[in-house]
């Protein structure tokens, strides 16, 4: 029941992967823009636009493309994969936390200049280290497959 081919489950990964760096890159630079408005005067937003893309960088070199290798490499060990079997049952339960944790850090942030900055932060981070990271998909033509 729901049985789907590796490849069918490599290009939702794919598309997860995506759609998640996506949504970030733009609620970050929704933030700095917001942040840019409650102080035009203010330098700071520059240095979230430099600090998220490096330490994204950094994230995607180090440890996202290695959770992304993994998950290739489980994924085609899959006898009959499942639909559900895109990733681990456990990164499904920390996507969930992250998720309420980004929208409740980016709720809180409104109207607080240092907050939005720092929320902007850690979410070009995160942006560009999935994105950054999606390589590994190319790489090893996990879409192709």
């Amino acid at each position: 029941m729901l049985t789907v081919s590796t490849r069918t489950l490599n290009i939702l990964a794919t598309f997860v992967w995506y759609v998640g760096g996506i949504v970030l890159l733009l609620k970050g630079g929704s933030l700095l823009v917001e942040a840019h408005s409650l102080k035009p005067e203010q330098n700071w937003l520059w240095l979230a636009a430099v600090a998220g893309p490096i330490i994204g960088g950094l994230k995607a070199k180090f440890l996202f493309s290695k959770s992304c290798q993994k998950n290739l490499a489980r994924i085609s060990a899959l006898d009959q994969p499942k639909i559900w079997q895109l990733f681990r049952p456990g990164f499904f339960a920390i996507l969930v936390v992250m998720i309420l944790a980004g929208a409740t850090l980016s709720r809180l942030a409104h109207n607080n200049y240092v907050f939005l900055i720092g929320v902007a932060i850690i979410d070009l981070g995160i942006a560009i280290a999935l994105l950054g990271s999606s390589y590994v998909f190319w790489k090893q033509k996990a879409v192709v497959k």
